[in-house]
């Protein structure tokens, strides 16, 4: 037992430095796989965790949509835009009419295109436009089942409609990829495996699970954060869930990496931070960025595409994101693990302090 113990060990290291390989040489050729549009920070919804604390109150400056449009072209002529996974987000982005103007151009310049959206505004004439333009497929928040989900994304009463919305979806075939996400907090995490029955019962094959992070509108919210017992239920909670194959996916999302026991149990792949390396951005206000979950600091926007071309920012700069230093610390740099996770992700990473502030390995009582 002893030696199949440690031959499982070792297995699990060997696979954890073959990621690692992989890693360094995305950082060294990265390669633009996902771009993603942040139509707008406007919101009808204010939910408890948002890492961009965005609400229908936002002001921000959002660029003009033939500037988005030209940075699809530049990227279409530079790369195949097939290639390419163009992602809409938010906020909301059913709120920003231009969407359906640059998704279209999207279409023709040969991009395939998702979106993440609440779910709130999918009425019967918004479901065909988004089948007219082509939508491949989309992602919908459920963070509960109703007066949960209602209180936590602070959506009295519509708990219904955004249902009648999935229905909806569900009965076009032109968009087959129908995922549900849902933020794994204090006030959902009694309520996963009714959720997961509901799911089923709503006919959705695909669920992500986030675990919430303690940053944006969550940092004035500690009482939703997750403790080590819930991680340890959470994660062991996807792996059941996964052998009953009652879905086609149950998947942990891309934060924090989770050490050898749980890190190919529960997630579609291995841990990496892919900001800068497969993932790019345009921001609502025009600048190019990395994931919108990233701090957006100003020292931190590679450009804006009002004055830039988004390929030659791609090729030429992003230089911090693509250092593997890029979040070292004493503390992470004198870890085993290092090698593995690299510093974790960026997103919960103190661009003040130069320290992580989240590492599951303080989390976990079976991290190793």
């Amino acid at each position: 037992m002893k030696d199949r113990t440690e031959a499982e060990k070792k297995f699990k290291e060997y696979e954890l430095l073959r990621f690692y390989e992989e890693k360094k040489e995305l950082m060294r050729h990265p390669k633009l796989v996902h771009l993603m549009w942040e139509v707008t920070t406007r919101c009808n919804a204010r939910c408890e965790h948002c890492t961009s604390s965005c609400d229908n109150h936002n002001q921000v400056d959002e660029v003009d949509i033939k500037y988005v449009k030209k940075a699809l072209s530049d990227i279409a002529e530079a790369y195949d835009p097939k290639q390419v996974f163009f992602v809409a987000t938010g906020g909301e982005p059913l709120l920003r009419l231009g969407l359906f103007d640059v998704v279209e151009h999207a279409h023709k310049l040969g991009f395939s295109w998702g979106m993440s959206t609440n779910g709130s505004l999918l009425t019967k004439s918004m479901v065909k436009k988004l089948k007219d333009h082509h939508l491949s497929s989309v992602n919908i928040s459920i963070d509960g089942l109703k007066e949960t989900h209602e209180a936590f994304r602070k959506l009295p009463g519509y708990w219904e409609k955004i249902w009648e919305g999935v229905r909806m979806l569900q009965e076009e075939p032109a968009i087959p990829i129908i995922q549900v996400t849902t933020v794994a907090n204090k006030k959902n995490i009694h309520e996963l495996e009714d959720i997961y029955k509901f799911l089923l019962s709503k006919g959705i094959k695909l669920w992500r699970v986030l675990s919430v992070d303690g940053n944006g509108r969550a940092a004035t919210n500690p009482e939703i954060l997750l403790d080590g017992k819930d991680y340890e239920y959470l994660f062991d909670f996807i792996e059941k869930k996964n052998a009953e194959h009652k879905m086609d996916q149950v998947t942990y999302g891309c934060s924090n990496y989770l050490g050898p026991n749980y890190e190919s149990r529960v997630r579609a792949g291995n841990f990496i931070c892919m900001p800068g390396l497969v993932i790019g951005s345009i921001l609502s206000d025009g600048n190019i960025f990395v994931c919108p979950n990233v701090s957006k600091r100003p020292e931190l926007m590679q450009g804006n595409i009002k004055t830039d071309n988004f390929v030659d920012v791609w090729e030429n700069r992003f230089q911090f994101f693509r250092d593997e230093n890029r979040a070292a610390s004493p503390k992470c740099l004198a870890c085993y693990h290092w090698k593995y996770c690299l510093g974790g992700s960026l997103h919960t990473w103190n661009f003040d302090t130069r320290e992580q502030e989240f590492c599951m390995k303080d989390k976990l009582s079976n991290f190793e």
